[in-house]
């Protein structure tokens, strides 16, 4: 259901997704399965995820955002995505969503940016999504950027503490195809109640040029990944 409601949305995103580009606000509802029998296998390099199990899994759409330095190559200025609710899927096809998920993102008619999708899926109000990750102000430094993972505005509206911003914890290349793929991360909680541990693991895209020409425009690449969160006191 969520891949192919993906795959319809993004086929008919030019006439859906013409909304301006403002943060989603929408409430949504939802219910989620029980994931705490789903166990992450992680690879060496990365965290090992907390007993228990997760308290959700989620697949993100969007994109990682790169500016070009004036070395000639891109550095990483942040990400956004939509995040989906995967709980309700037996864990044996969570890779196979992921793949075709990924197949309808990357062949995303042109002029589709993320914010177009969160914009047209808040109007729709699909009862599977769970919020949106995307970067903050380090909150503890005061400077550089943080990842957070908000659910504030769709399956915990109401619910003011529902994020977590992430301090990474371990990062290794995607196993396969590390050149296209971003890395796989696991990440601690700094601030919020949402999760005390998130992963970010099966990624698919996501990497830029290995070279640009300083003073060029940035740019968004694609990506899909799963994200698993943990613990927390929601």
């Amino acid at each position: 259901m969520l891949a192919s409601f993906l795959a319809t949305l993004l086929a008919g995103a030019s006439a859906v997704l013409a909304a301006p580009s403002a943060p989603p606000s929408s409430r949504f509802q939802t219910t989620l399965c029980n994931v705490t029998k789903d166990a992450l296998k992680v690879p060496t390099g990365l965290a090992t995820p907390m007993a228990g199990g997760p308290k959700f899994i989620g697949l993100g759409v969007g994109v990682q955002n790169y500016t070009c330095t004036s070395a000639g190559t891109y550095s990483s200025i942040g990400a956004f995505a939509e995040l989906f609710d995967m709980s309700c899927l037996p864990q044996s096809s969570l890779a196979t969503v992921t793949d075709n998920a990924w197949a309808a993102w990357q062949h995303a008619p042109e002029p589709v940016t993320a914010m177009n999708l969160a914009n047209g899926l808040a109007a729709l109000k699909p009862v599977f999504l769970l919020g949106q990750h995307y970067f903050i102000t380090n909150p503890v430094t005061g400077t550089g950027l943080s990842p957070k993972w908000d659910f504030t505005s769709a399956i915990e509206a109401g619910h003011a503490d529902a994020f977590v911003v992430g301090a990474k914890t371990g990062d290794v290349a995607a196993p396969t195809s590390p050149t296209a793929n971003v890395d796989w991360l696991s990440l601690s909680n700094t601030q919020g109640d949402l999760a005390t541990q998130v992963f970010r693991v099966e990624t698919r895209g996501g990497q830029p040029p290995t070279s640009c020409t300083a003073g060029s425009a940035n740019i968004a690449v694609n990506y899909v990944a799963q994200y698993w969160l943990y613990g927390g006191s929601l």
